[in-house]
């Protein structure tokens, strides 16, 4: 494991979302859907690029409260730019998504 300075953490703006639009992406390398996920009004509204086929359908994520890494630089994939990192953990069948267990506003920081 390689450890960071507690200052490198403080750099990622880790920031709860909230999935407004869920779209195909047939164009994409390995599966996966298009997100529209608001941030809150301070953030705006970003796309992400997700590759969370497996385990959820469009109607699963419809609605659904993510976290998102909100400062990395966009990121172009096929004919997509991918403005957020939504996070998760792998297993063996898929991609588990991060989220909070409780209701929380979009844009909430995690800190």
């Amino acid at each position: 494991m390689n450890y960071i300075e507690w200052e490198d953490f403080e750099k990622l703006e880790l920031r709860v979302g909230k999935i407004l639009k869920v779209y195909d992406f047939p164009k994409a390398k390995k599966p996966a859907y298009i997100l529209e996920v608001d941030f809150g009004s301070k953030i705006g509204i970003k796309k992400s690029s997700a590759q969370i086929t497996d385990l959820y359908s469009k109607d699963d994520l419809t609605g659904k409260l993510v976290i998102g890494v909100t400062n990395f630089p966009a990121k172009q994939i096929g004919p997509v730019k991918s403005e957020c990192l939504i996070t998760g953990f792998y297993r063996d069948d898929g991609v588990v998504l991060a989220v909070p267990d409780k209701e929380i506003a979009p844009g909430s920081k995690l800190g």
